[in-house]
């Protein structure tokens, strides 16, 4: 009689204790949604990216600081770029995206990130990167102390892995990432015993690709093997060229710089000839909405183009003097 006593008495407790987990993990996954629900982008809506979700109950608690904030919008001038890039990572897992310096594709990233509420774990690509700063390594005497490189812990952790100019990384360093990229979905660390790590279930990928120009010292062409695992390609352009002014971009530097619309549209008259002969090759440089807000900012305080092109998009174009000029008298005619 005592032991059936004792034996409903750890039942009884065994279902309130059950109850309390039940309420428990109630109030930890409303929390969860509600932090979800306060990281949303306000720009959001905007997009028509809503049935495409890269992450379904699912969230990076543990990296929510590694989602980007207040990211500025995009002037997407009907490229549709955001829709067309969460489009590629929900059907593909990976897409690269191919431009000139300038074009916003570093934007579009930080954006998409935003949006979809992914963290980025960024590498800045350069020919002395190496498969140590992708993959990890050991530090101090022995093997004692392994440290995860950025590559490894998107693996292990999900969210959005960007690769920025990967056309200027070795190409051995590249190819140690086409079993990741490829129906494998796994990395095989040789560094450490060959120890397998498995692609997360929600980790995507996307890369940045500058064009073969003489400008963009280093960079190279990809390696076959490395491109087809790319399933998408997105080019960006400038959102105004020669005779193609964007009204957007007309807003942006007015929002910026706080000029009148007729200033920023003249301003951006410029910059739109100068990406034109960019574009053709005749100078080597073609201005980015940055260095036009950069400019109009200081036109603003001086009230006068010459002077304020002489600190931004003038000596940024070239170090030659008659590309200079050539500028210059660009200006001199828009503004005469």
């Amino acid at each position: 009689m005592k032991n059936e006593n004792i034996l409903d008495q750890d039942k009884k407790r065994m279902e309130k204790k059950k109850v309390f987990i039940k309420r428990k993990k109630g109030k930890i996954n409303i929390q969860l949604n509600k932090r979800k629900k306060s990281r949303v982008s306000p720009l959001y809506n905007k997009y028509n990216i809503q049935k495409y979700d890269l992450h379904p109950d699912y969230l990076f608690d543990e990296f929510i600081d590694l989602i980007p904030e207040n990211i500025a919008d995009y002037i997407d001038d009907g490229n549709n770029y955001m829709v067309r890039i969460v489009e590629a990572l929900y059907h593909f897992k990976q897409c690269a995206l191919i431009g000139p310096s300038g074009t916003g594709k570093t934007h579009a990233v930080y954006l998409i990130a935003e949006l979809t509420g992914l963290p980025l774990w960024e590498i800045n690509c350069a020919l002395n990167t190496s498969s140590y700063d992708l993959i990890g390594r050991y530090i101090g005497l022995g093997k004692e102390n392994w440290i995860d490189g950025q590559v490894t812990l998107w693996l292990k952790h999900g969210g959005l892995l960007y690769l920025d100019e990967v056309n200027m990384m070795r190409q051995d360093v590249a190819s140690r990432l086409n079993p990741v990229l490829d129906a494998r979905g796994h990395l095989i660390i040789t560094e450490k015993d060959n120890e397998i790590i498995p692609r997360h279930e929600y980790s995507y990928c996307i890369v940045s690709i500058n064009p073969l120009r003489a400008e963009h010292a280093g960079v190279k062409r990809l390696n076959i093997a490395f491109k087809r695992r790319m399933s998408i390609w997105i080019d960006f352009s400038y959102p105004s060229i020669a005779q193609k002014i964007s009204q957007d971009e007309i807003k942006l530097i007015m929002d910026r710089s706080h000029i009148d619309e007729a200033t920023a549209n003249k301003i951006l008259t410029v910059g739109a000839e100068m990406r034109r002969q960019y574009l053709n090759g005749d100078i080597l440089y073609g201005p980015s909405p940055r260095d036009l807000i950069n400019w109009a900012i200081l036109f603003n305080n001086s009230g006068d183009p010459i002077l304020s092109a002489e600190s931004t998009i003038i000596p940024m174009t070239s170090d030659d003097s008659e590309e200079r000029d050539i500028i210059r008298n660009l200006v001199l005619n828009v503004f005469k």
